[in-house]
């Protein structure tokens, strides 16, 4: 049906208040005010009337997920309810307006229309609505991780339906779903399956599928948690079953049903599978669904499928999202436990005088983290400082050590040494060590001073006077010297030499240990062995 303004009278003329109801779903807001004006002309009985709006927000709008507009038709109801001085209805209405919060992930604002709810359900002694908003509260608690404050509340609304009509109905179905999802936080695996069949043992012959759906999930979720993947596979698979076959679009049974088919498709390294699933949940999500928590760890999961498959973008665009959405829910988790634990706080007095309190505590940690932000931000700011100096410093070192060595190459290529000396004993060892030098005998890892001195016959005294005099240097500090030389024209100049570790390194040049040959690498030339090769393979790389 078309709607214009001009016509409506007219056409809407012999029709009921139920077939106007029903052109208001496929109407836009502008439209819906006609439609609920004609309603009203029809029905004065503002008890009556309230109770369409009920009908028209729980039919239409919310169970199709359209939280907004459901809302908007129960605060109508609530209205009329309130104009006629019918307030012992009020408290279904609140449930209800609860309920499109509670399905938004606004936890505060469900919180309080179910407390509200709850003081005049009492009032009136209308168990039902004591029980459905317990429900609600619970299931608040748990998504607060307040587990066994949430079962407490639980236990209180199962005994209420119990004594209700609404006992082995959809509503008690719902009450085993909250309590075996409870238990499965806790891990009490073994009250989480007795409390899902103890609900589908009411849900399948009622043929309640959304009930249904729910707890084969929660069947499945415990195979899961137990290793039992095939078996947890069969459970998903009838849960998913129902879903096809009942063609249901409820969210939340979808997003739960996704998240742990990928989550077991993931332990089995199935990880393409797994993806499906989440894109799946992805597809169907809207700006008001960033509240739900089971949309982060969708968020979670695709983000570590993809880095186990080595997608890094992807990955990254996922972590992205989820860094903003976890600060997000984050905050709103906060504030809704503070709202909880502020309902304990009624029942005691001097409420605002704590309330002012915790404010100006809020205020002054807030001051607190902003100046040791600040100094940890300083502190930084130095040693990132100093880590460039550092470097500006090693590259100097590098550079001057370069042409240090560049200049001994090319010594060594036009150096015929001739040693210009009367002493003929002296002249004859000084041969000696230089040819000892060109066989590289410092490298030998049993190279000391007796042995040199055997090699050049002389011994160790002698030797050691004239390594001191002619080599300006004592014997350990030569050999070194000339350890550290080789090692660095080898590294320049040998690209195998530099795959090796240190460990291989020091080995290969005559130290025993790794810590020996770095220690006197970086006391001859200021820089670590792996800093030297490091900027070796970087210089040979720009050529």
């Amino acid at each position: 049906m078309t709607i214009n303004q001009s016509n409506t009278p007219d056409s809407l003329q012999t029709k009921s208040a139920n077939e106007i109801s029903k052109y208001i779903e496929s109407s836009t807001v502008e439209e819906s005010i006609i439609l609920e004006t004609a309603i009203s002309n029809r029905i004065t009985d503002l008890s009556i009337l309230a109770e369409y709006y009920y009908d028209i927000s729980d039919t239409f709008f919310y169970n199709k997920g359209k939280t907004d507009r459901s809302r908007y038709y129960l605060n109508k109801a609530v209205s009329s309810a309130k104009t006629v001085g019918n307030d012992s209805i009020l408290s279904k209405y609140f449930i209800a307006i609860g309920n499109t919060y509670l399905k938004d992930w606004e936890n505060q604002k469900s919180l309080d229309y179910y407390n509200d709810a709850l003081n005049i359900a009492a009032k009136y002694k209308n168990i039902k609505h004591q029980y459905s908003a317990n429900s609600g509260i619970a299931i608040i608690l748990k998504r607060m991780n307040e587990l066994n404050r949430a079962l407490d509340v639980c236990d209180d609304a199962l005994k209420l339906i119990k004594k209700s009509k609404d006992k082995h109905t959809a509503n008690h179905v719902r009450l085993y779903t909250i309590i075996s999802e409870i238990h499965l936080d806790l891990e009490k695996y073994d009250s989480a399956i007795y409390y899902a069949d103890n609900g589908l043992a009411i849900s399948e012959p009622l043929d309640y599928a959304i009930g249904s759906i729910d707890l084969y999930t929660k069947k499945g979720i415990v195979a899961l948690k137990t290793q039992e993947r095939a078996k947890a596979l069969q459970y998903f698979r009838k849960a998913e079953e129902i879903i096809i076959t009942k063609d249901i679009s409820q969210k939340k049974s979808i997003l739960n049903l996704n998240y742990f088919f990928a989550s077991t498709f993931r332990e089995e390294k199935k990880y393409d599978q797994a993806i499906s699933y989440l894109n799946n949940s992805i597809s169907i999500l809207e700006e008001k669904d960033t509240g739900n928590i089971r949309v982060l760890e969708t968020y979670i999961l695709l983000a570590e499928c993809y880095t186990e498959i080595g997608e890094t973008n992807k990955a990254s665009y996922w972590y992205q999202k989820l860094n903003k959405l976890r600060d997000q829910f984050q905050e709103a988790k906060q504030q809704t436990i503070s709202k909880i634990y502020n309902q304990d706080i009624d029942k005691l007095k001097g409420q605002i005088d704590q309330l002012k309190n915790e404010e100006i505590k809020q205020a002054y940690h807030k001051k607190m983290m902003f100046f040791i932000l600040i100094v940890v931000c300083l502190i930084l700011l130095f040693f990132v400082l100093k880590y460039f100096q550092k470097q500006k410093k090693n590259n100097l070192k590098f550079n001057q050590l370069i042409e240090k060595i560049n200049q001994l190459e090319s010594r060594e290529n036009n150096d015929t040494k001739d040693f210009v000396i009367d002493d003929k004993k002296v002249k004859d060892v000084l041969n000696g060590l230089e040819k000892l030098e060109k066989q590289e005998y410092f490298l030998q890892t049993d190279c000391d001073l007796r042995s040199m001195a055997k090699k050049v016959k002389t011994n160790t005294t002698y030797l050691s006077k004239i390594i001191k005099k002619h080599k300006a240097t004592n014997f350990n500090d030569y050999i070194n010297e000339l350890r550290i030389e080789y090692a660095l024209k080898r590294l320049k100049n040998d690209k195998k030499f530099r795959s090796f570790s240190v460990k291989s390194i020091a080995l290969e040049i005559g130290y025993k240990t790794d810590n020996s040959f770095t220690k006197h690498f970086k006391s001859k030339t200021g820089l670590n062995p792996s800093y030297y090769i490091k900027k070796i393979e970087l210089q040979n790389e720009k050529f």
